[in-house]
């Protein structure tokens, strides 16, 4: 009887643990390029207490087994890559990806970090940085006293620009795409930053809008793919699964009770 209150305790753990994956989506509803995750989980160990085909007679065996399963674990937080909706922000430097790739940016230790979130920024050199200043790559460099208003950003990545004193465009740099075999393998770190793995596989380099690469659309925002009814839903199933155990817990409770006063 006391293996129910444990089993009934994992359960609880794990449906604690459905609701903070849960709450996480919710917080970062409005996370640019954040992409939501699904907790899955996974029975425990099963006490086997006779096998299936375990002779019955001379003649016959059982034909199922007995036993009892243990509880339940978190197995995987599964994070969907999928493509969120894209918001019109008419700023220069916002640039979104409607398809496959990621943005790559250079990190302080000189490693590598992947991204969907195009909210980029000019530092005072003119280069390329996220909100964080971390700087983009490959490097892009706008020309000394180039016009903000004039940036021009292709679908294809390519980057234009004009300085005051021409009307002249500027060939500024090339944006690339990154992509990757499984992207679900890819490492959070925060900061809508991604690592590659070796579950994720290498980073395939791209052109925007060619070989299966998704097209860039300046003055645009990716937001996040969270959907606000699916997390209510999953949450109010998250809470009655941590009820349903609970009671287990309770009504085995319950009954060691009715057995220590069995005496009285």
């Amino acid at each position: 009887m006391v293996r129910s209150l444990w089993t009934g305790a994992s359960g609880m753990i794990s449906g604690q643990f459905n609701i903070d994956v849960i709450a996480n989506n919710l917080a970062n509803i409005n996370t640019t390029g954040y992409k939501r995750s699904r907790a899955e989980f996974e029975e425990l160990l099963y006490q086997t207490q006779r096998m299936a085909g375990t002779p019955s007679s001379e003649l016959t065996i059982y034909p199922v087994p007995i036993q009892v399963g243990l509880g339940v674990k978190p197995s995987a937080t599964f994070k969907f890559h999928t493509q969120g909706s894209l918001q019109n922000t008419g700023n220069k430097l916002d640039v979104a990806i409607s398809g496959e790739g990621y943005f790559r940016v250079v990190m302080p230790d000189g490693s590598y970090a992947y991204t969907r979130d195009g909210s980029f920024k000019v530092d005072s050199n003119g280069e390329l940085i996220t909100s964080n200043g971390y700087r983009f790559d490959p490097q892009i460099v706008f020309p000394e006293g180039f016009r903000f208003e004039s940036i021009k950003i292709l679908d294809n990545g390519m980057v234009y620009a004009k300085v005051w004193d021409s009307n002249e465009e500027i060939e500024v740099g090339q944006i690339k795409l990154y992509r990757f075999t499984n992207p679900a393998g890819l490492d959070s770190i925060g900061e809508n930053l991604f690592k590659e793995t070796s579950a994720s596989g290498p980073a395939y380099e791209g052109i925007p809008s060619k070989d299966g690469f998704g097209k860039l659309h300046q003055g645009f925002l990716e937001m996040s793919n969270v959907n606000a009814v699916r997390e209510f839903v999953d949450m109010i199933v998250a809470q009655r699964a941590y009820e349903f155990n609970s009671k287990s817990i309770q009504t085995t409770d319950s009954m060691l009770g009715t057995a220590v006063n069995l005496k009285r």
